[in-house]
């Protein structure tokens, strides 16, 4: 039999568990999915995920791929991996890939969207931010719309995650309502660790409507400055984990 290159879409509710990567002593999302693998097949593969969703981070299509030689045709590792994963995990699709495709360096972009609520609620509690703030919906476009192109956003990274180079390109982001939720997407070529929480705690701390006009914590123009600065210190703003979805992530050959 000869190695196959098995590509992953997974949907998880990321609630129970302390983010994507492998992590000892701790429940994480890699690990469940690698120990359904050898369940399944009796082998043990490195598992590559495209995004690494911090704990509390929601998916509806994070992509990962392993590698195996193994009997099972590639179309049979969807129904097969969700009998023994939690109902928290579903495998969408499984599909054999070209053996270079690699779910985390092969990624063109990655699509993020952050949920925000504006009253407490029991059921929708780990899904979305109840932030109950009044937003202004115009300041919140206009910083949005800063962040399209490309941008060094070390300030909006975690300090012990930050790279050589910090830089990553947003070709779309804006916020919308739909019914009783603010909703922001952004799509990128790469994010640093915990940036989108922390451009979503910025961007709601600029739109915060103060009703008794006191001076906000953070001004559209003070949110310029940080996009363009090149500081060592990181913002104090970060938005909750459980907002957070990994949407999609796009791939040169779909």
């Amino acid at each position: 039999m000869a190695e196959k290159n098995i590509k992953l879409v997974i949907e998880y509710d990321g609630t129970g568990y302390a983010g994507w990567q492998s992590q000892k002593q701790q429940t994480t999302i890699q690990d469940t999915i690698l120990e359904a693998v050898f369940k399944t097949t009796g082998v043990k593969v490195n598992l590559i995920g495209a995004g690494r969703t911090d704990a509390g981070v929601h998916a509806l299509g994070q992509v990962a791929n392993f590698r195996i030689d193994h009997r099972l045709e590639p179309s049979q590792y969807r129904d097969a991996l969700n009998y023994y994963l939690p109902d928290d995990i579903i495998i969408k699709s499984a599909a054999e890939v070209m053996p270079d495709f690699n779910a985390r360096r092969s990624a063109i972009f990655r699509r993020y969207r952050y949920l925000i609520g504006f009253e407490k609620s029991a059921i929708h509690r780990n899904l979305r931010w109840d932030c109950r703030k009044q937003l202004d919906s115009v300041r919140l476009n206009e910083a949005a719309a800063e962040l399209l192109g490309e941008h060094d956003f070390t300030p909006f990274c975690v300090v012990a995650s930050r790279k050589e180079s910090n830089i990553c390109r947003i070709d779309h982001s804006r916020w919308r309502r739909a019914g009783p939720l603010l909703v922001y997407e952004i799509r990128g070529n790469r994010f640093l660790h915990s940036m989108v929480r922390s451009l979503v705690g910025a961007m709601v701390n600029l739109a915060t409507i103060d009703p008794d006009n006191n001076k906000l914590n953070l001004t559209l123009a003070g949110f310029k400055d940080i996009m363009r600065s090149n500081t060592d210190h990181r913002v104090s703003f970060t938005a909750p984990a459980h907002g957070l979805y990994l949407v999609s992530v796009g791939y040169s050959e779909e």
